[in-house]
């Protein structure tokens, strides 16, 4: 994506009509610490309205509305879709600011209610990111300290992921160990007047909501036992057939561990996540 160069006039637009706008930030993470120069890269948006801000993925939304057009048109086959590699959305009110975060673990879809405090300290320090005059803050948050960069021209106490509380948009943000960077691309009018919450989402089965810690011991759960869900329903009597693409019936029990290799493999290189206090 080119860089966005921020003129006066257009900071002043934005200051005028804070609300329906998207921010949209290049998110890079680091997923293996083994391997620190295999970085990856997502486009997230930041949707703000008069009642909060949803934070999501670009190719999450893009994949959605994929699939809803070609459920419509009965074609399930979503091979070619891109999903991308973020899967979570952040919700924030205002203004108050809780915080609702939306995961799926396995088979389940979870609701989280994050209740924890973002303590800022504000420093000195200045620096220019585009046409943006950014002033530097600091913050311990989920297992890592943060570095971000805010402006106060852009009068939103939001930013990307869970972070809040400063006086101005966090345009830039990164953790200590460089694994974790977000940095504001570029900004656009919304089409719609307010952005649709996760919870008024049509899903196939029940959103469970859970506290923070709750929603840790399942995360664990998850990571240790990747074919739960599917035992359980097994387990239940649920009569379960699974086909190939050629209509081929599967053994389901071999499924199930070819899943638990490929999840525990998975998992040993997904060890650098960005709540990183959620594996301790």
């Amino acid at each position: 994506m080119k860089k966005i160069i921020f003129s006066f006039a257009f900071l002043l637009v934005i200051m005028m009509n804070a609300q329906n706008k998207r921010f949209i930030y290049e998110y890079k993470l680091i997923s293996d610490s083994t391997k620190k120069d295999e970085t990856k890269t997502e486009l997230m948006f930041l949707d703000i309205s008069k009642k909060g801000s949803k934070f999501y993925s670009r190719d999450r939304y893009i994949s959605d509305s994929l699939i809803q057009v070609q459920s419509k048109n009965q074609n399930l086959d979503f091979t070619k879709i891109k999903f991308g590699i973020i899967s979570y959305v952040v919700e924030k009110s205002y203004p108050d600011y809780n915080i609702l975060f939306f995961n799926r673990l396995d088979m389940d879809d979870y609701k989280v209610s994050d209740e924890r405090k973002l303590s800022w300290k504000i420093l000195p320090d200045k620096e220019k990111i585009g046409e943006f005059n950014t002033q530097k803050a600091v913050a311990d948050f989920a297992g890592r300290q943060w570095t971000a960069w805010f402006v106060t021209d852009i009068p939103i106490q939001d930013g990307p992921y869970k972070f809040h509380g400063l006086p101005g948009l966090i345009v830039k943000i990164e953790d200590k160990t460089n694994s974790h960077f977000y940095n504001l691309k570029a900004i656009k009018d919304l089409k719609d007047e307010e952005w649709k919450s996760e919870t008024d989402k049509k899903r196939f089965g029940a959103l469970i909501s859970l506290s923070q810690d709750k929603y840790k011991n399942q995360f664990l759960d998850s990571r240790n036992n990747p074919t739960k869900g599917m035992r359980q329903i097994l387990s239940s009597g649920e009569k379960v057939v699974m086909t190939d693409e050629k209509g081929n019936k599967l053994d389901i029990e071999e499924m199930m561990r070819k899943r638990e290799r490929k999840v525990k493999e998975d998992n040993a290189k997904d060890n650098n996540i960005l709540e990183i206090d959620l594996l301790k």
